[in-house]
């Protein structure tokens, strides 16, 4: 899978969970630069990227994540 369609993808995951039609990642995204992400949301994000891409992660593989570009990076090397 290309990255630009890893973040096509991911982008209209990350819409749809946080309910934000104009939300645009970049790699060096964040949950302090998105609203409402929380702990609580995050495992909501976490669930519909896996669903998404048909993928699974571990605990360890999430709570390493930084940002958005390391998440699609994991994506990437799974799908």
């Amino acid at each position: 899978m290309e990255k630009a369609e890893v973040y096509s993808k991911l982008t209209a995951v990350f819409q749809d969970v946080f309910d934000e039609d104009d939300l645009t990642l970049t790699p060096h995204t964040t949950a302090d630069d998105v609203d409402g992400w929380d702990s609580l949301s995050h495992i909501r994000l976490v669930l519909a990227v896996s669903k998404a891409f048909g993928v699974k992660f571990s605990a360890s593989e999430i709570g390493g994540l930084k940002n958005v570009g390391e998440f699609a990076d994991l994506i990437e090397k799974k799908a």
